[in-house]
């Protein structure tokens, strides 16, 4: 066994170690039985409703991704970006050692269009940097209603306006092509978001719950931004729950229905990525995914083959 694969194998080993360690510690603080009485007085409706509208918020992230990759010039059918897209989805759950997703997409898309690596991964890039750009703005509207941070308005507002001013004016002098779609996909990344906000409060809901949601919904975006951590398993598993026990205590929401709404989006969003499966073993419009060794010798075929129509040229 070589080096690399031992390596990627011990990996996956040390990602399901943090998780089990994380759901371990979240464990100790509910009682799987709470958790057990919400799903049992659940409301399938809601939690049905909610799992339409983050299917929704995969269906806009889709366009908006599809529009930075049309801005570096790959003329990409909806189609096409629609089923590359679900098919990312599936790897980046179902695929914890591999390449993932959106090193997938890449793959796909270098081999298909012959463009350098770097241009598409900045595309993927730009797409996921939008999502957090839209997390920040609907993040500085819920600060306002939540007491608890003891805040001045203005301030988490001017951060956001002149973060947003800097970050637009660096992508124009350095990322141009990148901008082209600029309001577009900002204007979908904020969609994506309140979608997925919207699937949130469903959750509670099927809870009949009528507190304030803002809390929850503040708690969900720091459990997002911790799920990205890449110490765990895809889907922060794990990761998500532990956020969300510790800021439970902070935010005065409980912490049993907390971690449910948690779990529960993940099961959502699980549900989801299995659409991809038809991909995997149905359909012979996609290759299977490279290996890591694979993947790293086509990037290099395909970085000569493009040096070479350079010289050419």
């Amino acid at each position: 066994m070589d080096r690399q694969k031992l390596w990627g194998i011990l990996k996956i080993v040390l990602k399901t170690a943090v998780t089990f360690a994380l759901l371990y510690f979240v464990f100790q603080k509910i009682d799987v039985r709470v958790l057990k009485t919400y799903l049992l007085r659940s409301n399938p409706w809601y939690l049905l409703l909610a799992l339409v509208l983050y299917i929704c918020s995969q269906l806009v992230s889709s366009s908006r991704s599809l529009g930075l990759i049309r801005s570096i010039g790959i003329n990409l059918d909806a189609g096409f970006n629609l089923r590359l897209y679900m098919l990312g989805m599936f790897y980046n759950v179902f695929l914890p050692g591999g390449v993932g997703g959106d090193g997938y997409k890449i793959y796909i898309l270098r081999k298909k269009y012959e463009l350098p690596t770097k241009r598409i991964l900045l595309a993927m890039f730009f797409d996921r940097l939008s999502g957090l750009w839209a997390i920040g703005l609907l993040a500085v509207a819920l600060i306002i209603l939540i007491p608890q941070i003891d805040i001045h308005a203005g301030i988490p507002i001017a951060v956001l306006v002149a973060g947003t001013v800097i970050y637009y004016l660096v992508m124009r002098r350095f990322f141009k092509d990148y901008t082209t779609y600029f309001l577009s996909t900002h204007g979908k990344a904020i969609v994506v978001q309140a979608l997925q906000l919207a699937a949130i409060v469903c959750i509670l809901l099927s809870q009949s719950f009528n507190g304030k949601f803002a809390p929850y919904l503040f708690s969900y975006f720091l459990s997002a931004l911790a799920a990205n951590i890449p110490a765990g398993l895809p889907g922060g598993i794990g990761l998500r729950e532990y956020a969300m026990t510790h800021t439970a205590g902070y935010f005065h929401i409980d912490q049993g229905l907390a971690v449910f709404m948690s779990i529960t989006f993940y099961v959502i969003s699980t549900l989801t990525a299995l659409t991809g499966v038809w991909y995997v073993y149905r359909s012979t419009e996609f290759a299977p995914p490279p290996k890591q060794k694979e993947a790293k010798a086509f990037e290099e075929q395909a970085d000569d083959r493009l040096i070479e129509g350079k010289a050419k040229d």
